[in-house]
C-alpha cells in the first residue's frame, strides 16, 4: 500500500507540474469572434492529456477501481500524440519536454495498468479497446484540422 501512495503521488507531482505549464502557455485572444476558431480549441490538447494524467494519478492514490482503466486512457492518449505526429496526420503542438516525459509517464502507466500490479480491478480486453479508441478521439478532436 505505500509504495502505491508513493508511485501515485510521485505521478500526482508530474502530472500537476505538467498541467501548470501547460495552462500557462494558453493564449487568451482579443476580440469575441476568435474564440470560435480552430486554433483557439487546439492549444488545449495539451492540457486535457495533463488532466487526464492528473484524473488517473488521483484514482492510483485512492485506489479506485476505475483507475487500470484510467491509466490506460491516459497511457494510449499520451503516446497517441507523438504517434500521429511521426504518421503525419497532424502537427503534434506539445512540446518536446512534455512529448518525453508523457512518453515515458504513458509506458509506466500502461504497464501498472495491464500488469495490474496493485491488485485493483483487472482491466477487460473490452475497456482496453475503448481506452484506445477515446484516446483516438481525445487526440484527433484537439489536434486535427
Amino acid at each position: 500500500m505505500k509504495k502505491r501512495k508513493l508511485i501515485s503521488l510521485v505521478l500526482l507531482i508530474i502530472a500537476f507540474v505538467m498541467s501548470i505549464s501547460f495552462i500557462l502557455k494558453i493564449e487568451f485572444p482579443q476580440g469575441f469572434d476568435t474564440y470560435f476558431k480552430r486554433e483557439y480549441y487546439n492549444q488545449y490538447g495539451p492540457l486535457a492529456i495533463g488532466i487526464e494524467f492528473l484524473i488517473a494519478s488521483y484514482y492510483l492514490l485512492v485506489a479506485h477501481k476505475k483507475t487500470n482503466f484510467a491509466l490506460a486512457l491516459f497511457g494510449f492518449t499520451a503516446l497517441l500524440d507523438p504517434f500521429f505526429d511521426q504518421i503525419g496526420l497532424f502537427e503534434s503542438i506539445v512540446p518536446l519536454y512534455g512529448t518525453i516525459i508523457f512518453s515515458i509517464c504513458a509506458l509506466f502507466c500502461l504497464w501498472l495498468a495491464f500488469k495490474n500490479i496493485f491488485t485493483l480491478k483487472r482491466i477487460s480486453f473490452i475497456a482496453a479497446f475503448a481506452s484506445f479508441i477515446l484516446g483516438c478521439f481525445v487526440e484527433l478532436f484537439f489536434n486535427y484540422p
